[in-house]
């Protein structure tokens, strides 16, 4: 089967590791730079935007974004991903992935900047005009997931694959400490040059009108990195596996690795018709992809989908832990610019401690132990942990016990990390037949992206508490952070049971994987 693989994919999968390899790294990462910055930067200014436009003198409390505008603001980016994973997904099949990857990198810079320009200074205005550039910038953003992920796994050398793309998906964690130190350094200067009172003290005064240029600086900043890589990215070859197996041109394939890994690669006459075999030309929807691929789509898209639940609604009990530790004081103690400070420090504290390392524990590892192990680790730890934080809930919550509460909430998101968060985005990249490799990992990252809604949104709502009174303003009472937490760790239990339907792609190259080095074998 493997003397069927072609020359010039065979010399990319057992190339030594070498500059072009980090080189890919750092432009495919730089979309997931720009992707986490973004929504994670978002988070650090939502309370800076309830007290600028939101402002009610009356108030004790500091204007806070309605649950509306809210649940708007966070969820229509992530609306635009999903979009953008499955649209992008399909046309890097059609087009080939260089042409598509131009087309995001450009919407995603001229979003972020959009966004930051919000117009108007009606409350209405620039929610409105927040929220729609923030879907187009999520529409660019979910483009990059499939490609990204593509371009790496066909550009990268078997042994070290895995870690190859678990580098580009690392970007993220990177993303999330930019987006901190951003805003970290934005709050200080503004705090420096217009020092104000704390909303006990002063309630107009409290938001100084140049606070309006804090949000947007942090929101536009994300555009950066992205256009500088531009021309990079744009200077990249078509990968050889799209030139070679889906364009039919060995001819150029081999070329363009020639350039790439500078050496000669002879051309081969051969195999021009074992690449045009017609039984290798199946399409989605078809017979022939279900028997093949079909219990692997299942596999890759409940996972992706049940872990992002659990991911992203973490975001839910961040508050109270901080406030429970002291990190976030109350917010009328505090004025607008503090309050960006010190939630920009809590939270790329915690990303320092728990989801960056676990980025890194994927990449040394994922080639050692596969990715089907750490993806059943991650999933079993993750768990464990909900389940170890939500039965003894009450008693984490006493103030002698919260740094424990902190370090089992870390653990839990480190087990993502290394875990289940990285190995749903590897696997679709590396399973599928290159045709449909681009369009598969969309799905599988835009049901993820439903999962993400459902975790972002259903679990804002099912936290609240199950007494009316004590609910947050706007919301109906809920089941509880606890229920909610054990509906997480079942969640997760479940996750480990789907995760057995994905096979363990390390060490084999992307066309024994796929089948592609199967049909012309059996002829021989």
């Amino acid at each position: 089967m493997a003397e069927q693989q072609l020359g010039v994919l065979k010399a990319l999968d057992v190339a030594k590791t070498q500059l072009y390899h980090f080189t890919a790294i750092v432009i495919a990462g730089m979309g997931f730079f720009t992707d986490a910055y973004d929504l994670f930067c978002v988070s650090l200014v939502t309370k800076l935007l309830g007290r600028l436009y939101y402002f009610n003198p009356t108030s004790a409390k500091p204007g806070s974004l309605p649950p509306h505008v809210a649940a708007a603001v966070n969820g229509v980016a992530l609306c635009g991903t999903l979009a953008g994973q499955l649209f992008f997904g399909w046309l890097g099949d059609k087009l080939g992935r260089k042409k598509v990857y131009g087309i995001t990198l450009i919407m995603m810079i001229l979003c972020s900047v959009a966004s930051g320009l919000s117009l108007g200074n009606s409350a209405k205005g620039v929610m409105t005009t927040l929220c729609f550039f923030r879907f187009w910038l999520g529409f660019g953003i979910g483009g990059d997931y499939p490609l990204s992920a593509t371009i790496m796994s066909e550009y990268a050398n078997k042994k070290t694959r895995g870690a190859f793309i678990a580098a580009v998906f690392a970007m993220q964690g990177v993303g999330i400490l930019a987006g901190g130190f951003v805003a970290l350094a934005v709050s200080s200067i503004f705090d420096k040059k217009f020092p104000s009172p704390t909303y006990e003290q002063d309630r107009f005064l409290s938001t100084p009108p140049q606070a309006d240029y804090i949000w947007r600086i942090i929101v536009m900043f994300g555009a950066l990195p992205a256009a500088l890589t531009y021309y990079w990215r744009m200077k990249m070859p078509e990968t050889a596996r799209y030139t070679a197996l889906v364009a039919k041109n060995i001819k150029q394939a081999t070329a363009d690795m020639s350039k790439v890994l500078q050496t000669d690669l002879e051309l081969e006459e051969r195999v021009e018709d074992d690449v045009k075999d017609p039984r290798q030309n199946y399409g989605l929807f078809s017979k022939e992809f279900l028997r093949r691929h079909g219990l692997h789509l299942l596999g890759t898209t409940s996972t992706w989908f049940l872990l992002d639940i659990a991911f992203y609604s973490q975001n839910l009990f961040q508050k109270d832990i901080f406030s429970a530790i002291g990190w976030i004081p109350k917010a009328a103690t505090m004025n607008a610019i503090h309050e960006v400070f010190k939630i920009a420090r809590a939270q790329t504290l915690i990303a320092l401690c728990s989801t960056v390392p676990g980025y890194w524990f994927t990449v040394a590892f994922i080639d050692i132990i596969g990715r089907f192990a750490i993806q059943l680790m991650g999933f079993f730890m993750m768990t464990v942990f909900m389940f170890a934080i939500a039965f003894p809930y009450n008693h984490w919550i006493l103030p002698d016990n919260r740094i424990g509460f902190v370090v089992m909430y870390s653990l839990t998101f480190f087990f993502a990390n290394f875990g289940p968060n990285a190995t749903t985005f590897i696997v679709p990249a590396e399973i599928f037949p290159a045709r449909l490799r681009s369009t598969c990992h969309g799905i599988s990252a835009a049901t993820g992206k439903a999962g993400a809604i459902v975790g972002a949104f259903g679990f804002l709502y099912a936290a609240q508490p199950q007494d009316k009174t004590k609910t947050d303003a706007g919301y109906p009472p809920g089941i509880g952070v606890k229920n909610s937490l054990i509906m997480l760790g079942v969640i997760n239990f479940v996750g480990m049971l789907f995760t057995f339907l994905v096979p363990e792609p390390k060490g084999k190259s992307l066309e024994e994987l796929s089948g592609e080095a199967e049909v012309s074998h059996d002829e021989k």
